[in-house]
């Protein structure tokens, strides 16, 4: 079983990073493209570039804030109207933010949870049900390592992963045998605006070997899906942390990463005061 990809493809979080990528990776083979995302002129200058080397390819361009659900139901209502259906999803919007939860903002973390795990969760329950009722369609989830993982610093982030991670595995077992390729794609860092983003504090950059580019992590997360596989780890480094990461006893991970909370406390206190 394959995802129809050379049908109508919905990719979120479109403008930059591993979901341009996506949508350049997927517009050779599908007939039409939606670009989902709130920055439009970066959609727009994406939709331009795509026409341009794919001539038949249809794209709509559809500026939207997920996290509201009103503007999604009016998307999706503009998606009908241009195409009908939409074949295939693929949720890669999301952002993360460095921060001990008790430091953290909350606002912060609650646009993380609408955005990580309440948006993601709706589009596809939206989308998924016409798929089942076809008995064709996919759903490919952009989630995390650290969706398989745990460490201080990132709780929200941590947790919406996670629930990316409970969400597709199980959603995957509900559509067993409806004709609905469902896979999520667990990748560690990735050469993108997120870092930056994430309002890192101990002024240090992440080591080059362990990160991997937009368009491999978009190349190796659709293989996957294409192949009907239910977990992927693009990057080998990072598949191989994984693999010894999961063959350690928690409780050994829970004490090897004990002395890391403090020293981040210090360090993020640092940063509040401004203080050398």
């Amino acid at each position: 079983m394959r995802p129809p990809l050379e049908g109508v493809v919905l990719v979120t979080g479109a403008s930059s990073g591993i979901g341009r990528a996506l949508a350049r990776e997927v517009a050779p083979r599908c007939c039409a493209l939606v670009l989902v995302a709130r920055r439009k002129s970066k959609l727009e200058a994406l939709a331009h570039e795509l026409r341009e080397r794919h001539p038949k390819l249809q794209v709509l361009v559809a500026p939207c804030d997920i996290t509201d659900r009103i503007q999604i139901d009016e998307m999706l209502l503009d998606v009908q109207r241009a195409f009908g259906v939409v074949d295939v999803l693929i949720n890669n919007a999301g952002f993360g933010d460095m921060s001990l939860f008790d430091l953290s903002d909350w606002d912060r973390n609650q646009r993380m949870i609408d955005l990580n795990a309440t948006a993601l969760a709706y589009l596809t329950h939206r989308l998924v049900g016409p798929m089942v009722e076809r008995g064709r369609g996919g759903i490919l989830n952009i989630s995390s390592g650290l969706g398989l993982s745990f460490l201080p610093g990132f709780t929200t982030y941590i947790a919406t992963k996670h629930f990316v991670t409970g969400f597709t595995e199980a959603l995957r077992l509900d559509l067993a045998g409806t004709g609905v390729v469902v896979t999520q794609s667990c990748p560690g860092p990735v050469a993108t605006e997120f870092a930056s983003h994430t309002g890192n504090f101990t002024g240090r950059e992440i080591p080059a070997f362990l990160e991997i580019s937009a368009e491999q992590c978009a190349r190796e997360s659709l293989r996957a899906f294409e192949l009907d596989r239910a977990l992927v780890i693009p990057g080998v480094v990072t598949w191989l942390l994984m693999f010894f990461h999961h063959l350690s006893p928690r409780p050994l991970r829970r004490l090897l990463l004990s002395s890391l909370g403090p020293h981040l406390r210090q360090l993020q206190n640092k940063a509040r005061t401004g203080s050398p």
